[in-house]
Parts: structure tokens; C-alpha cells; sequence
């Protein structure tokens, strides 16, 4: 059900964007120059807003939003709840998920530090 609210909410935003842009191209063109400034994109002298402006509310643009925000469903983690299955990544470079590290009914622990 989440999915199927977020594709909603996603496919809505992109329709009503790409509408905007064809009704409107300067000032989408100003608001998507000001999103980069915040995100600090238009800093990068090789950026140039004809090479990723363009790219918002596309095709691909939905389907790289939708990908991330699924994921994310996959990453929340509430008190009560069973565990993320995160992937992660082993110290020998072998990507697997956390649950792999499960075994029989013994507690799994985490243990997060770091040394500087």
C-alpha cells in the first residue's frame, strides 16, 4: 500500500512538473536553478543547467525517484517492529544484508563504533 501512495505521489509531482515546464519553461527553469543552489549542483563550473535541467519530471527521472523512495521503506526501523534486512557491506567487499548474519533463534547485535 505504501508503494502504491508513494507511485501516486511521485507520478502526480512528475505530471504536474513536466505540465509546468511546457506551460511555463522560464520560471520552472528559475525554480529548478534555485533547487540547485540549495543542493549546492550549480557550484560544479561543469554543470550547466541545459545538461541536467532538462532531466527533471522525465521518464527516468520518475523511475530513479520511485527507486529511492521504495528503498528507503525498505530502511525504516521502528521500536517494536522486526529489523530493516539493510544491505551491507563486509570488510572483504561482499555485499550481502544485515538478517544474513542471523542465526537460529540467538539474538543478532550491532555493534557501531569507530576509531580515529
Amino acid at each position: 500500500l505504501q508503494k502504491i501512495l508513494i507511485l501516486l505521489q511521485v507520478t502526480l509531482s512528475v505530471v504536474v512538473g513536466k505540465t509546468l515546464m511546457i506551460l511555463f519553461p522560464n520560471a520552472m527553469k528559475r525554480y529548478i536553478l534555485k533547487m540547485g543552489e540549495k543542493s549546492r549542483m550549480n557550484r560544479n563550473p561543469k554543470f550547466s543547467y541545459e545538461n541536467w535541467g532538462p532531466t527533471f519530471f522525465s521518464f527516468k527521472y520518475l523511475q530513479f525517484v520511485l527507486k529511492v523512495k521504495w528503498k528507503r521503506l525498505e530502511d525504516e526501523a521502528y521500536e517494536g517492529h522486526p529489523a530493516p534486512n539493510t544491505p551491507v557491506v563486509t570488510l572483504s567487499g561482499e555485499v550481502c544484508h544485515l538478517l544474513d548474519f542471523m542465526k537460529d533463534n540467538q539474538p543478532l547485535i550491532l555493534n557501531f563504533g569507530s576509531c580515529t
